[in-house]
């Protein structure tokens, strides 16, 4: 064990990567703008500087720790080069912080107050720039952006993607795509990870709150909402609700009070998922061609295979997203009911931003119809219920409506990476008893690696498995697959690491401990689960000899015409 000298106090550390990791676990939360622990270290916002006993400053997140290091984190030095940043930084920043999306999440806004910077002395002589509202699932606004390159490393080092980067120098460096291009020009795939990382409103979500709240307010709509899975485990985070505890309840209850008709469970849709994938998966083993299937689940992840690996499209699952297919099942029961004539809104909570451009594909309507018409992020919803004055928190706990309000344990888990797979395996497991059902849990699909591997008995075969997370590391594996280094029957891609608890529309920030929080929510709400398996839920079998009696192609399929269709 080595020891370090930290205001006066020795703190012992062993494996620590730098000097701020140190300082944290020591209880000490040093402001820092460009240190993110899974993103290379980036050194530039000099937020985290320090001094040793010998009065030399250095950033903390650079410097390896060392046995005997003397450190002292808060001298009237350090207190004066922190707010000489921080004025710099708001010198060339928009300040219209009461409009921005960011107001009350920012960084820059919170550690303006922290460190007592009430006062700027630089006027902002910077042009404005044009916010760049190209695309479907963010915005892009360059007058607010701090050059931390949070967003920089993100696209490169976790999706591998590389949209965006710096350009110019000096005053006139900025963050770009390449040649300036808008947003909607460049391979984006809109899963927003840049927007998580983002510490000031730079980076923000495309919002849909207007039409929603206008649909609510319209007598001849009858507006319908689902709610996914990671939802529930992180739109507590902003009421004071513990970090992964489930709120599903709670928000059942506001999105009542705020005037939805009825709420159901994007589970439901999971469940409607695992039977067709299923399925599909058994055909494909069956026939040996198309392997390995690819999960279809995450619309990021599929717009980044027809874009980089054409190829491979006939690969992936026909089935649609958990929420197109329920979509398409309440746009279907709607054009059936002859009760009830108002024209029918359907709106998605979802983790993910890239969930609002797969609404708009032309392979995810049905006749025509768009199945899905909004899609809000679990921060958009927050800002809603704040909006409409509830306090989630002190809200009752409420049911969800029937028919579709019942779901199983594996629609849940849909939520974390692995949580696919392993739906699909209780569904194809001979064995439906708990002991049985447990032994899928330790096959090595559970975790948080980025890439995950486990090999399956079924019937006198083995099923070989991977679980990626992350495009980076997707990108990987397909070239390993490619070249014939490794061979798999069923692959799980989620576009954002750990899988959708930790979406582009998930609230902020999203560090070590909570995204450990939001993982083990979700379990343990399956854990609770009297249904574990898609094929036990008694509406699912009843909605195959009802509503989707003959439609199942059509309503839970994509239309193989459509496929190759680009955003």
């Amino acid at each position: 064990m080595k020891y370090m000298t930290i205001n006066n106090r020795k703190v012992a550390f062993d494996d620590e990567k730098n000097v701020l990791s140190v300082i944290r676990k020591a209880g000490i939360n040093l402001p820092t703008f460009c240190y993110h622990s899974e993103l290379s270290t980036y050194g530039a916002c000099r937020m985290c500087v320090v001094e040793d006993d010998r009065g030399k400053i250095f950033a903390s997140c650079s410097e390896v720790p060392r046995d005997g290091m003397v450190i002292y984190t808060n001298t009237p030095k350090l207190q004066h080069h922190r707010k000489m940043i921080l004025e710099l930084m708001l010198s060339a920043h928009c300040r219209e912080c009461t409009t921005c999306k960011k107001n009350g999440d920012c960084t820059l806004q919170n550690l303006a107050k922290q460190l007592g910077v009430s006062y700027i002395r630089f006027e902002n002589n910077k042009p404005q720039i044009p916010i760049d509202e190209s695309s479907d699932c963010i915005v892009i606004d360059k007058n607010k952006c701090i050059l931390c390159g949070d967003c920089v490393r993100t696209c490169e080092e976790i999706q591998g993607l590389g949209i965006l980067d710096f350009a110019y120098r000096g005053s006139k460096m900025q963050v770009m795509p390449a040649f300036d291009r808008k947003m909607a020009e460049t391979a984006c795939v809109g899963c927003g990870q840049c927007r998580v990382v983002c510490p000031t409103g730079a980076i923000t979500i495309k919002h849909n709150i207007h039409p929603v709240w206008e649909a609510l307010a319209d007598k001849n709509t009858r507006v319908v909402v689902q709610i996914a899975p990671a939802v529930r485990v992180a739109v507590g985070d902003k009421f004071g609700i513990p970090k992964g505890e489930n709120s599903l309840g709670k928000l059942v209850a506001a999105l009542r009070r705020m005037g939805f008709d009825e709420v159901y469970d994007t589970d439901f849709g999971a469940d409607l998922t695992i039977m067709e994938e299923s399925k599909e998966f058994l055909e494909r083993v069956e026939s040996g061609e198309k392997l390995p299937l690819f999960t279809s689940c995450c619309p990021a992840w599929v717009k980044f295979c027809e874009q980089k690996y054409p190829e491979l499209r006939a690969n992936i699952s026909t089935c649609r997203s958990p929420q197109q297919m329920f979509g398409a099942v309440l746009k279907e029961e709607a054009r059936n009911n002859k009760k009830d004539t108002r024209k029918t809104v359907v709106v998605s909570i979802m983790p993910c931003t890239a969930k609002k451009a797969e609404i708009l594909r032309p392979e995810h309507k049905t006749e025509g119809e768009q199945d899905v018409d909004f899609v809000l992020t679990t921060t958009e919803v927050i800002r809603m219920i704040k909006e409409a004055g509830i306090d989630l928190a002190q809200m009752p706990w409420e049911a969800m409506d029937m028919p579709f309000g019942l779901s199983s344990g594996a629609g849940v888990i849909f939520g974390v990476s692995g949580g696919v797979t392993e739906a699909v395996l209780r569904r194809l497991a001979e064995d439906s008893g708990m002991e049985a059902l447990n032994e899928i849990k330790f096959t090595g699909i559970r975790g948080t690696d980025g890439i995950k591997e486990a090999v399956i008995p079924y019937g006198d075969r083995q099923i070989k498995i991977a679980v990626v997370s992350g495009l980076k590391n997707a990108d990987e594996l397909i070239q390993k697959i490619k070249s014939g280094e490794v061979q798999y029957d069923f692959v799980e891609v989620m576009a954002c690491r750990r899988g959708c608890m930790a979406g582009g529309g998930q609230p902020v920030p999203i560090g070590a401990r909570t995204k450990a929080a939001r993982y083990e929510g979700l379990y343990r709400i399956d854990d609770a689960s009297q249904i574990k398996r898609s094929n036990d839920n008694p509406i699912v079998g009843e909605l195959y000899e009802g509503l989707l009696k003959g439609k199942e192609h059509k309503l839970l399929h994509n239309n193989s015409d459509l496929l190759n269709w680009q955003n």
